[in-house]
This record gives structure tokens, C-alpha cells and sequence, in this order.
């Protein structure tokens, strides 16, 4: 049985914080592990300059993080090929082919795109880069073929997006040279952790984020401000977990489930602080982040060696995104000079 081709990957915008990890890292580790995928991930800093473009430095400097946070959680390069968007040149080439394909009403009608377009209050000046980056998304799918994409929740439109363009692009030119993917999703209420500030949403422009780089006296101190039940102001009075962000991360990354089904109702029921609870939780968190912390400090020891892992997992990915374009052009009918 063929192997699956997994592709995934993150935005290189700063450090990744312990959502990446809930969502998507831990899966990454265990998916190379199981030795079933062939397994893709991309830094893709091409579209992180769509909204960066005034501020490379920026882009280069979070890209050794981003590697540094994948090596750390234990992304293994022997069995995952680790690449860097911008080195793979037939990317470009497949979005240019691709973007005939779609209209601008349909990349206007994009609901992650919208939602985008409006977080990030670009008004009338929406860069041209940012608006088409769904189809730079299935340029990156379609390279390497990759039959299993895992998304969160929100990125099923631009999964979608894909999945239309392979269609249209197989159709009109009469071919099976590229493969329609499928999403992977998270289990239900665990595709995206909320910030410590109880924002629904974990964001660096937000400044509510726990980083997978964070020192143990750094991960003590943003547990212990983390938002609670504002209501819940003496020790002796009933709490509530919904929507308490200390329990909401207890479920995601503790354990003992006996004993955080204890805290809850001691919590319910009056007679449990927020400190204690809080102080539980740094405990659970400082268990998971310390070994990742410890590796990251060893790689970081040794930069240059991080970027030959880049080059030569770059290298690979050139190898196997080069013959796909050559499929594609060979479905239009352009390599003219074979």
C-alpha cells in the first residue's frame, strides 16, 4: 500500500506558542513516527511576506525559530523533510498557472480570506500577494502531491479552494497529473487553545501566548495571570470552569483526569482557590514544555547545522516539486523545448 503524503506547515512570524503544539505539532511527531506518511512541512515564508513585505527582517529572523520549535518537539529531519517555501521555484510557476484558473470573485468570496482581510484592518489596500495566497496554498499542496492535508477548522475553505482547482485543472486538460487532497481535522474542541487572557483565540499580535521557548520562570508567571472566573473572588465560592482558561488547559494537557475531575468539583462547589489550581497547571506545563525547552537550547547551540537541515530538506522538496511541473506543463502543452 502506498504511502500518504502529508504537507503541512507554519507562517514565520515569530516563535510558535503551545496552541501550534496542541493543534497541529503533536500530530506531526506522531504522523512521521507511524512511518505511513510521507511527510511534508513547510516554512512558508513566501506567504508571510503577503502581509510582511515592508518588514523582511522579521520574516528571517522568525524562520530559524520556527525550525528551531520544529526540531524541539521532535520533528525528526530523517523522517520528515523540513522546507523552506521561498528556495522551491516551481511553486511560483504552478501559482501562475493556477491563478487562470480562478476568479477574482471567487478569492474575494473566501471566507478565511474575508475574515483575514478584516482582522488584519487592511481597508482598500489589500496587497494583491495576500488576497490570491489560496492559490499559492494549492500550488504548495499540488507539488508534492499530497493526498492528506491537515487544517484546522478555519482553513477548510482554503482546502477547499484546492480541491476546486486540481478539479478544474484536471478537467480542462484532460489529465490525472494532480492529486486532490483531504482535510485531517482536529477532534472537536481541540482545534485552537485560547489566549491566557481568555481571548478566544491564542495570537502573538495579541500578546497572550505561552511559547514553546519560554523559561521556566516566564511559563510560572503567565500561568499565574492567567484569566479565571472573574466572579469567583474568595476561596469558599463556587466557581465556574466554562469558559475558565486555567481548566480549559488542564483538559488540553493534563493527565491525571481523576484528579482535574476532583478540582473541577472542589472548584463548583466553593472551597478551592485559583492559585492552587493555577499553581497544578504550571506543574502540568512545565512537565511538557521542559524537554522541548532542553532540546531547543541544544540545537540552538549549533545554528548553522539547523540551516544545512533546511538546505537539504529544501534540496529534497526542489527534487519532487520540479516533476511535478514538468507534469503540469506537460498537460498544457508548454514544454516546448524538450
Amino acid at each position: 500500500m502506498a504511502k500518504k503524503i502529508i504537507l503541512t506547515g507554519d507562517r514565520p512570524t515569530g516563535k510558535l506558542h503551545i496552541g501550534h503544539y496542541l493543534g497541529s505539532l503533536k500530530n506531526r511527531v506522531k504522523l512521521q513516527n507511524e512511518g505511513n506518511y510521507d511527510v511534508y512541512i513547510m516554512i512558508a515564508d513566501m506567504q508571510a511576506l503577503t502581509d510582511n513585505a515592508r518588514n523582511p527582517e522579521k520574516i528571517r529572523n522568525s524562520l530559524i525559530e520556527v525550525a528551531l520549535d520544529y526540531l524541539a518537539v521532535g520533528i525528526d529531519p530523517a523522517k520528515s523533510t523540513i522546507l523552506v517555501q521561498s528556495q522551491i521555484s516551481a511553486l511560483n510557476e504552478l501559482t501562475m498557472y493556477y491563478l487562470d484558473l480562478v476568479s477574482l470573485a471567487r478569492l474575494e468570496r473566501n471566507p478565511t480570506v474575508k475574515s483575514e482581510i478584516k482582522q488584519k484592518e487592511f481597508g482598500q489596500s489589500i496587497p494583491a500577494g495576500f488576497l490570491t495566497y489560496p492559490v499559492s496554498q494549492a500550488a504548495d499542496i499540488t507539488a508534492f502531491k499530497a493526498d492528506t492535508v491537515p487544517v484546522g477548522d478555519d482553513q477548510e475553505p482554503m482546502l477547499e479552494q484546492t480541491r476546486e482547482i486540481v478539479r478544474s485543472f484536471n478537467r480542462i486538460y484532460e489529465t490525472d497529473a494532480l492529486v486532490e487532497p483531504e482535510g485531517v481535522f482536529p477532534p472537536k474542541g481541540q482545534g485552537r487553545l485560547p489566549g491566557i487572557d481568555g481571548n478566544a483565540k491564542m495570537s502573538k499580535s495579541l500578546g497572550n501566548c505561552i511559547y514553546l521557548s519560554d523559561s521556566e520562570e516566564e511559563v510560572t508567571k503567565k500561568v499565574m495571570s492567567m484569566y479565571t472566573d472573574p466572579n469567583h473572588i474568595r476561596v469558599e465560592d463556587p466557581g465556574q470552569i466554562e469558559g475558565n482558561t486555567v481548566f480549559t488547559y488542564l483538559d488540553a494537557f493534563g493527565t491525571d483526569t481523576e484528579k482535574i475531575a476532583e478540582l473541577k468539583a472542589q472548584y463548583q462547589a466553593g472551597g478551592l482557590g485559583d492559585v492552587k489550581v493555577k499553581r497544578y497547571l504550571n506543574e502540568v506545563l512545565q512537565e511538557v514544555l521542559t524537554p522541548i525547552r532542553e532540546r531547543r537550547e541544544e540545537y540552538a547551540k549549533d545554528i548553522p547545522a539547523v540551516y544545512e537541515i533546511l538546505k537539504q530538506g529544501s534540496q529534497r522538496a526542489n527534487d519532487v516539486a520540479n516533476q511535478t511541473l514538468q507534469e503540469v506543463r506537460d498537460a498544457i502543452g508548454i514544454n516546448y523545448f524538450k
